[in-house]
């Protein structure tokens, strides 16, 4: 999970918004007007709220979880700013569709990932279990069976997981296309791409922040221009800035970990490990340290547990969206051949 020293990324030029938007108030109806504010004022207050009280929350499991609650309520109330528009599909340009449906299926991606990693993590449990276990057994064998748990949890922990590859290939996608279409004719249409774009750039923000926590890297680790145009624009440049500080320094510090309760365990695990080393070990010293072990492990464990179910209930909301869009278009017949599925445990399949 550790990853060498990358040199701090610049600004990402991901195009410029600027260039394909006027002032929303030339274009749109008072009600068009009312939807679209109350809409971003919305999103601006769940962007305040995101914001940890301190720098120690920062890759904490519990704020994590805030994160992806924030990303599930950003996503439903884009679905509601859509039923309140009364747009329906079959009025949708195909511009607006390949939209939704190639972010959707970029953050399925990613999405599966994330939960391939907590599961991995998960399965490094079981070391730790082991290792508590041997503990209770007898004195000639407990250490020797100790310190092979502990060296089968560092070697889990460290291993690649090849599905972030998937993971990053899917960031770069979404950062590439991160600007808004241009929108000709229907002002409902420019209310629905610019709150879409609003959705995406926090949903980046958030994917690439896991992204460092879970591969220990700041190598993705994204910086975001977002135009002032945007009254929720200076409330994410303020998170985004005191998370990605926050994350680029630990990563500097040298630490291997950067995830806050895996380095609670890693930190324990380094303990323990000369103590069981030796022939004779005091028995406080042991006690104290296996009891140490314990509760981070624990607390790590119930932590993925949460967050392994704040994931997928994400999932389920881009993909639940994902699938009503296509249903409505094959009842609207035009659905196109390459509209893809995602299939949750075995990825991307194409229909």
């Amino acid at each position: 999970m550790s990853r060498p020293l990358e040199p701090h990324r610049p600004f990402l030029s991901f195009g410029n918004p600027f260039r394909r938007m006027s002032p929303k108030s030339s274009y749109l109806s008072p009600k068009l007007l009312a939807l679209l504010n109350t809409f971003e004022e919305t999103l601006q207050g769940r962007i305040n709220n995101l914001r940890p009280v301190c720098r120690d929350d920062v890759l904490r499991l519990s704020w994590m979880r805030f994160a992806m609650d924030t990303l599930c309520e950003i996503h439903t109330d884009v679905k509601t700013l859509i039923t309140a528009l009364e747009l329906p599909v079959c009025d949708w340009d195909d511009k607006w569709i390949d939209v939704y449906l190639d972010d959707s299926v970029k953050l399925l991606d990613i999405c599966i990932a994330f939960s391939s990693e907590i599961s991995q993590l998960k399965q490094g449990h079981l070391f730790l279990q082991c290792v508590l276990r041997n503990f209770g057994g007898a004195p000639t064998k407990q250490s020797e069976r100790a310190r092979s748990s502990l060296e089968g949890w560092k070697q889990h922990v460290a291993k690649k997981n090849p599905r972030f590859d998937n993971c990053f290939c899917a960031m770069d996608v979404l950062a590439e296309k991160l600007d808004l279409p241009k929108i000709k004719n229907s002002a409902k249409g420019n209310v629905l791409m610019r709150a879409m774009y609003g959705v995406k750039v926090i949903s980046l923000l958030v994917c690439s922040i896991f992204a460092a926590a879970f591969s220990g890297s700041t190598k993705k680790l994204m910086d975001i221009q977002v135009p002032e145009s945007f009254s929720w624009a200076a409330a994410f440049s303020e998170l985004q800035a005191f998370v990605n500080t926050e994350i680029r320094s630990l990563h500097s510090s040298g630490r291997t970990t950067i995830l806050k309760e895996l380095e609670a365990v890693d930190t324990d695990v380094k303990k323990l490990y000369p103590i069981v080393q030796e022939e004779a070990v005091e028995a406080q010293v042991l006690v104290s340290s296996t009891s140490d072990l314990g509760k981070s492990a624990e607390k790590l464990s119930q932590g993925l547990d949460l967050l392994a179910k704040d994931v997928d209930r994400f999932f389920q909301i881009v993909l639940t969206g994902r699938d009503t869009l296509h249903g409505n278009l094959r009842i609207g017949g035009n659905a196109s051949d390459g509209v893809r599925r995602v299939n949750f445990k075995g990825g991307p399949l194409v229909c």
